[in-house]
């Protein structure tokens, strides 16, 4: 017998600062940013408990990465998930960025 099929999506959610995917239709985990000029700081990624174990948050923060090349962005992974995909995903080291301590202070302001 075969598993249901199951509908995810991901989209970038500008309002509130964060890409998000879903699962038939239900937030099931997210990928919280801020813009700083060229710069997109990703900060916070999570995926719901309900949905661990299956893949949610590589296929989620793949899809955010993608978007920031197109968008002729660059990357700034101070979310530790981020920096840890971007370890093994050297695809995008073109477009990374460090955590500097000025980025650290400038997204303390952002997000006070």
């Amino acid at each position: 017998m075969s598993q249901p099929s199951v509908l995810r999506i991901v989209r970038r959610v500008d309002d509130e600062h964060r890409y998000e995917i879903l699962v038939d239709g239900r937030r099931a985990g997210l990928t919280a940013y801020r813009d700083r000029g060229d710069q997109r700081v990703f900060f916070h990624t999570e995926v719901d408990e309900a949905f661990a174990g299956q893949g949610l948050a590589v296929e989620l923060v793949q899809w955010a990465l993608d978007d920031v090349r197109e968008a002729g962005k660059r990357i700034v992974p101070v979310c530790p998930y981020v920096a840890k995909f971007l370890k093994r995903h050297d695809e995008f080291a073109d477009l990374t960025d460090p955590v500097t301590p000025d980025v650290l202070h400038w997204l303390e302001g952002e997000l006070r």
